[in-house]
């Protein structure tokens, strides 16, 4: 190919980049980083040959003596001749990667806008204003003090002003107007400016100065006349912007920014780059990104995205766009764009991608890949004629600190005034302290009242109690130096209020004289926890979707992955879940941006235990029964074969015996803490009370995933806990496991002592803490018992609480794959349809069929300005997702038809437990009986004597499509169930210390997953659904989706000044219905 290299098997093809220098230079480089990153690629293929223009070829020498190529890449910017461009590739033909002629639509915003709306894109509300002659008088524009109108079309402050020239005309103004600026802080009025007329100058196509790309111009108080404007109605979304990037119209990759309308400022990085964050696209959005694709003939192209109120709309098309420092999007459009050159010039060649990309031959594997191991569960294994139609994971969190609770009753009056402040002054009111400000006005007030060690002469124990306790509370809000609210939380209750003259003498009121102060902190995840997620999310990457290989990244970016990632409402599992995708999709940067952009918040599916609280109160009482009697009563279905079937299975026949020594060996390691605490409560009796003690940032350990070296060589322990913090935790677990006084034990300690034992093993053995390893292996002992039951103390009241905790989650997932099973048929009966038609006429039908479905589609979405109806995450409706998100021509998969559902749904423990209580006694049921279980009998036993769902435990649900059933067939679907019970904490029971995970990363493997299933079991959806049904929230139960705050909530302070202005004007909602 190239010269002489037509002939099949001779040379290679030639890519010909025609494009002006200063558009792609870089520095002393010939071409940008990006287009430097995808062509070296390309090349390395050793395919192709790149060929370089220059701007002296393109400029000077006619266009017949340019190099001729077979491929030619090419787009317009300032002074590029797209004419003579044109005329060449008339003359040579090569295939062209972006049309050249439909380039000239993107230099007017008319006809940007007009192609949009041809092709169903939706846009914002606009109207224009066409000129002639500067300042021309025009009898359909109006423009009065708080709105303009063209052709009767009114649009209301603020609104935006967009010139029609894209290429020179490079600002856009947006119009507001104030009415209430008091109702503004400080800083959003240095913004706007007294609530007098303002407008920003928004820069959209030059580099802006600095980090500031818009300015505020509160002297110019009129539209601008001097040429053809397009007037929009402004749309709040949060402060964010979407860039979208297509490599073909099967392919998007899109990142958002903190919008510069909301102060001119973009956010960079310390080298100066702009600072942007992962988007998952919806499927609407996926399917406009392919028709801004296909409507403008750009193969690469990029595009502006709006979400407001639930919609999506594209505000502006650029043409040739690369996303900037991206190794994986360099990977996926080099793999694209190889894919297009030999299909248009070498289709005998094969271009399925290969399983290493070239430029990845020699990179070394990443060392913490060892982190999850491989079960038995051999993933990957199905029928030739199966295809991975759905991935389904519920995962508990990582690797946490120990969760803390501190109580005392309060009487002191600074404490009680600060109940009243923030409760309304409400003497009955209960109050609850979490922003950083209620923190620190608690911790002023705790201060004053906690004595000095060694001060006082008062020896009472009680007194000593409520003074160490006060000195905890303390200790904890200082800990860190910053408020986060995600891991610290206060609650004040009233206890006893008397009634007291009024301050003004007239009548008496109510005042409280004393409260109960609940302190909650802890249960942080850990740089360890972090980093289990992440390469928990590589191994599901690398292994989880079948002959994918590397390809799930462009899996993910084709329109053929629906990605939804849900969590609870607690930070761990936010930020495990954030960790998780940033693995899962090869992401950059913080996990704070992930889990706003990506991470969906369902507290009600995924958090409480309050639906079985009664039954749980039950099984734990019938559990302390059992232990400290000693007897243990076995239920009549009980066997040697199947010992889970007893009351109390899994309790250690020695408990008694055992919770004695774990008294003992509780005391012996909370006395050897309590000596290092004291060296250091007589540390701080030196500084000063108010002084801010700054062990260590909680944020800065949220954004790494190494230990902190210098506190470990100090001999301080790992994290954020001190040794005061430290002994606190032991002294309550010595103090609450048994009551001398009583002579009582309390079983519902002993987990918490084993999570103590496991962490202090795990991040802090370098304090060398006698006794504590055999403490561990007692806790353990007695843990591996009772946890387990107290989610039910036989399998029917495992399954009767389990169904009540996980009834909604059980719902949802029944919803997830009834509704992959619904899209799966109707791509197979359109595909039916397709192969019934003569060959001349299946693309015309499809085509055909494609457009009209489409517009209905578009045609609905214009009609519908429901929020509920169109929302950002809209899974639980599957009429409104779009059909045509298929045809991955561009990914390395085994069918072009194949579609992937993903949900990701992460929890807690008591989830975990419950849904597989479920899902292994489903059969124990009334309604069930006779039928078999979903568990096999060897998965069963394995069960039995695992025990501990551990961090990172999670239970994968797979559904696959056999296309070469019929489908009315139940076998056309078959489930696949495994679990991994997460962290392998036997590396703790040997201790052999000669694991470098443990000693330098603090950090436990992950378990392969294992099967739930015999390995010819043949499970059916329609089995599953049989099974689960009855314990699921019915589909007709959940409420209607609702827009997430997703992306926008990351700069929701910063944007809410335009929120406001939308909000404040009283006839804007007018502007929706009648247009006046």
């Amino acid at each position: 190919m190239g010269e002489g290299g037509g002939e099949e098997g001779y040379g290679k093809i030639t890519v010909g980049v025609c494009v002006m220098e200063k558009k792609v230079k870089c520095g002393s480089e010939a071409f940008s980083a990006p287009m430097r990153q995808i062509l070296d690629r390309i090349k390395a293929f050793g395919e192709f040959e790149i060929l370089y223009f220059g701007d002296k070829v393109i400029l000077e020498d006619p266009m017949e003596s340019w190099p001729v190529c077979d491929c030619l890449i090419a787009f317009y910017s300032s002074g590029f001749p797209l004419e003579k461009a044109e005329a060449y590739a008339d003359l040579r033909k090569p295939f062209l990667v972006n049309e050249l002629e439909p380039q000239h639509l993107l230099h007017d915003r008319r006809k940007v806008y007009e192609r949009l709306k041809m092709f169903g894109i939706s846009v914002p509300r606009y109207a224009l204003v066409n000129r002639e002659a500067p300042y021309q008088e025009l009898d359909y524009f109006i423009e009065d003090e708080d709105y303009i109108e063209v052709h009767g079309n009114r649009f209301w402050k603020p609104f935006v002003e967009k010139p029609v020239d894209g290429e020179f005309g490079l600002y856009t103004f947006i119009f507001l107007h104030l009415f209430a600026p008091n109702q503004y802080s400080e800083c959003e009025l240095n913004m706007v400016l007294c609530g007098i007329l303002v407008y920003i100058k928004l820069d959209l196509r030059c580099k802006g100065v600095g980090n500031r790309s818009s300015e505020f111009h509160p002297e110019v108080r009129r539209v601008r006349r001097e040429g053809s404007y397009i007037y929009e109605e402004f749309m709040p979304t949060g402060g964010t912007d979407v860039k979208v990037y297509t490599v073909g119209p099967e392919y998007a990759h899109a990142e958002a920014r903190k919008s510069p309308v909301v102060d001119g400022v973009v956010m960079r990085n310390p080298d100066g780059k702009e600072i942007r964050y992962p988007v998952l696209l919806t499927p609407n959005e996926k399917q406009m990104a392919r028709e801004v694709c296909i409507a403008f003939r750009q193969a690469v192209c990029g595009f502006d995205l709006l979400r407001s109120e639930g919609r999506s709309y594209v505000c502006d098309v650029n043409g040739w766009s690369f996303v900037k420092n991206s190794y994986k999007y360099y990977d996926d459009a080099a793999c694209v764009l190889r894919k297009m050159f030999l299909e248009a010039k070498a289709p005998h060649l094969s271009s399925v991608i290969p399983p290493t990309l070239p430029w990845k031959v020699n990179e070394p594997t990443l060392p913490s890949e060892r982190l999850t191991r491989q079960g038995s569960g051999v993933i990957g294994s199905f029928g030739q004629s199966e295809e991975l139609r759905c991935v389904i994971v519920v995962i508990r969190h990582g690797d946490r600190t120990p969760k803390q609770k501190v109580k005392l009753k309060v009487t002191e009056e600074n404490l009680l005034n600060l109940m009243l402040k923030y409760n309304g002054g409400r003497p009955r009111t209960e109050t609850k302290l979490k922003s950083a400000v209620e923190l620190q006005d608690l911790l002023d007030a705790t201060r004053m009242l906690v004595p000095r060690p060694g001060v006082g002469s008062d020896n009472e124990a009680e007194d000593l109690e409520h003074a160490e306790k006060l000195r905890q509370v303390k200790a904890v809000l200082e800990e860190g130096g910053h408020f986060s609210g995600i891991y610290r939380k206060v609650q004040l209750k009233p206890l006893k209020w008397v009634k007291v003259q009024k301050s003004n003498g007239e009548g008496e009121e109510e005042r409280p004289v004393e409260a109960l102060m609940v302190l909650k902190y802890g249960g942080v995840l850990t740089h360890a926890g972090r980093k289990q997620a992440e390469e928990l999310g590589r191994y599901f990457r690398n292994n989880m979707y079948p002959g994918e290989g590397t390809g799930l990244l462009r899996l993910h970016s084709t329109y053929r992955h629906d990605l939804k990632i849900y969590s609870s409402d607690e930070g761990r599992v936010q930020m495990s879940a954030a960790a998780f995708a940033k693995g899962l999709l090869d992401l950059e940067g913080q996990l704070t941006p992930i889990l706003v952009s990506l991470v969906s918040k369902d507290s009600s599916m995924l958090d409480g235990l309050e639906n079985a609280s009664i039954e749980m109160v039950e099984a734990k009482a019938r559990l302390n029964e059992i232990i400290t009697s000693g007897v243990k009563t076995t239920h009549s279905n009980a066997t040697s074969e199947c010992p889970w079937m007893a009351d109390g299975a899994g309790l250690p026949s020695n408990a008694p015996e055992l919770l004695s020594k774990l008294v003992t060996l509780t005391k012996k390691v909370t006395e050897q803490v309590r000596i290092l605490a004291k060296d250091e409560d007589e540390n701080l009796a030196e500084t000063s009370p108010y002084d801010v003690i700054l062990p260590y940032d909680q944020a800065k350990a949220l954004g790494k995933t190494n230990i902190d070296i210098d506190r470990i060589a100090a001999g301080l322990p790992c994290g954020s806990e001190g040794f005061l913090l430290m002994f606190a935790r032991w002294k309550k677990l010595a103090r609450d496991l048994y009551n001398e006084r009583k002579e009582r034990f309390d079983i519902t300690q002993i987990p918490d002592v084993y999570d103590s034992c496991k962490y202090d093993l795990l991040h802090n053995a370098h304090l060398n803490l006698e006794d504590l390893n055999e403490l561990f292996k007692v806790a353990q002992l007695l843990a591996d018992g009772v946890i387990p039951n107290e989610y039910g103390i036989n399998p029917k009241q495992k399954l009767k609480i389990g169904s009540k905790i996980a009834r909604r989650l059980l719902g949802k997932i029944l919803i997830d794959l009834r509704n992959t099973r619904e899209e799966a048929l109707h791509v197979a009966e359109l595909k039916s349809n397709q192969d019934n038609c003569p060959n001349s006429a299946k693309a015309a039908n499809a085509n055909r069929e494609f457009q009209q479905n489409f517009s209905i589609k578009a045609d609905d979405m214009r009609r519908s300005h429901s929020t509920s109806e169109m929302s950002i995450d809209q899974d639980d409706n599957d009429n409104t997702e779009t059909k045509y998100r298929l045809d991955p021509k561009y990914a390395n998969v085994m069918t072009p038809e194949r579609h992937v559902r993903t949900r990701l749904y992460f929890t807690s423990e008591s989830h975990i437990h419950s849904l597989m209580n479920v899902i292994r006694y489903c059969n124990l049921d009334e309604s069930l009986q006779g039928e078999d279980g979903l568990v096999s009998q060897h998965a069963l036993q394995h069960l039995y004597k695992t025990k501990e769902l551990d961090y990172m435990s999670h239970i994968v649900i797979r559904m696959f499509e056999n296309t070469e059933v019929a489908l009315e067939d139940p076998r056309r679907f078959r489930i696949e169930l495994t679990f991994s019970n997460g962290a392998d904490s036997s590396l703790l029971e040997r201790n052999d210390g000669n694991d470098a995970s443990l000693k330098q990363e603090h950090t436990l493997p992950i378990m392969g997953p294992e099967r739930l299933q015999d390995v010819a079991c043949y499970l059916t959806l329609e089995k599953m659904e049989k099974m689960i049904r009855p314990f699921a929230m019915p589909a007709e139960d959940f409420p209607p989706a609702s827009t997430p705050a997703g992306f926008s909530g990351y700069f929701l302070r910063s944007a809410l000044v335009l929120e406001r202005l939308v909000n404040l004007w009283p006839f804007h909602k007018n502007a929706h219905t009648n247009g006046k």
